[in-house]
């Protein structure tokens, strides 16, 4: 018998969920699941692709998805078959009163070669033109519903590549009766589950005490482990679900990702502090800093826990390195800080007895402390910036781990992005 011949085939799917109910992942496993009895069906790769944080249509995370398929070169003509229905049935799903949700632009993609890289890097770090992502997608296989917005994530997450320092999630599902109702899964169980499998990570924020793998909206997901290997987040998954108090999955499935990857960062930046702090309504801190030449606003909210201490702890002259995102308005928005040399922080006069200031004895005149008579060269008491309050790595600090973008590399993972923007 001849060999068949086998073709590759790239999927995209994006912005299938709505603000009260669904998931794209779930639809996406839906997806690949009505594709599997294809003739030599096999899933290469299976993708969670987190894109720029400040899209203006996005979920919390700004994720989508894409897999790499083979099958028989014989089986294409029912496979994009298979495609179109799909989509039609996931149109018909998805309307209330016969009309889709607004904020729901459904769009799937697939294509037979892989599609231009840059397509992932102009997302991952900056807006992107719908009408320009649509001319570059000429002549690729896409549909869509309600509006083309879900082409950008879905031809994004279709145009990333993995490599060897690609982190894995595994993502699994609940039971259809479940949604709705409170998840099983007890921050303590993470925290047991944290310990038995060290090579998983971000499962929860000790800093409160709170599990962070199990989503709190009334969506299909019941959870995903995030993981340096796809057997650390396999055997977690495994672990948990052998626990009689965690609530069990109807299915599940591993995704290769971007997620800690700081690709959405194209390096750090050196600056010197123009301003003192100010403190805005919400305990959010912002100041001005030099970035190129010119003057440039850091923004440091509450919920950044040190990054927000420390820049309340600098003054005019601190030399400092960032990490951040520019936000739409200009500013910068600050995800990693650090002091990289600073200036003394007046304290004021020497103090002598009875814990009194020692005063001046007039202009050009020695210090005198009015109790013993004690004299002294006239001189102010400095000292150095104090961050023992701080969680320091490298000198580094960072928001805590239920604050951080699923984008951001954890300190605890190695240095931050070390190129150079100056």
């Amino acid at each position: 018998m001849e060999n068949l011949e086998i073709t590759r085939i790239w999927i995209g799917l994006d912005d299938t969920d709505t603000p009260d109910y669904g998931c794209t992942t779930a639809t996406f496993d839906d997806l690949i699941n009505s594709i599997s009895h294809l003739s030599n069906f096999r899933v290469l790769e299976r993708r969670l692709v987190r894109l720029w944080p400040f899209a203006e249509r996005r979920t919390r995370g700004n994720g989508a998805l894409s897999c790499i398929i083979e099958c028989s070169s014989e089986s294409i003509i029912e496979f994009e078959s298979l495609l179109s229905l799909f989509f039609s049935n996931l149109g018909d799903s998805l309307q209330n009163d016969g009309e889709i949700h607004p904020q729901t632009s459904p769009a799937l993609v697939y294509s037979f070669e892989q599609i231009n890289e840059d397509f992932y890097w102009e997302a991952v770090r900056q807006k992107v033109d719908i009408s320009d992502r649509i001319k570059k997608l000429s002549g690729i296989k896409k549909l869509t519903l309600n509006s083309d917005w879900g082409l950008i994530g879905a031809s994004s997450a279709m145009a990333w590549k993995s490599n060897d320092e690609s982190t894995w999630e595994l993502i699994s599902w609940r039971y259809p009766e479940n949604i709705g109702h409170k998840r099983e899964i007890s921050s303590a169980i993470v925290k047991e589950m944290e310990i038995n499998h060290p090579e998983t990570f971000v499962n929860r924020d000790p800093t409160q005490e709170k599990g962070l793998i199990a989503p709190r909206t009334p969506c299909p997901v019941l959870y995903g482990i995030r993981g340096s290997t796809s057997e650390s987040v396999l055997s977690a998954h495994k672990w948990l679900q052998s626990n009689p108090a965690v609530e069990k999955c109807q299915r599940f499935a591993i995704h290769r990702t971007n997620q800690l990857s700081d690709d959405h960062i194209r390096g750090f930046s050196t600056s010197t502090v123009l301003t003192k702090p100010v403190e805005t309504k919400g305990a959010h801190s912002s100041l001005e800093v030099t970035h190129k030449g010119n003057r440039k606003t850091l923004v440091a909210f509450k919920e950044g826990g040190d990054v927000n201490r420390l820049l309340r702890k600098l003054i005019p002259g601190d030399r400092i390195n960032w990490l951040g995102l520019e936000s739409p308005d200009g500013s910068i928005h600050l995800e990693r800080l650090r002091i990289e040399s600073s200036v003394p922080r007046i304290l004021g006069r020497p103090i002598c007895c009875n814990n009194k200031t020692m005063r001046s004895a007039g202009v050009n005149q020695p210090l005198r402390c009015l109790f013993c008579q004690k004299i002294v060269l006239k001189h102010w008491v400095f000292e150095n910036i104090n961050l023992t309050d701080l969680e320091l790595t490298n000198g580094w600090v960072e928001p805590s781990p239920s604050q951080r973008r699923h984008l951001s590399r954890p300190l605890s993972l190695g240095e931050p992005v070390m190129l150079n923007l100056n």
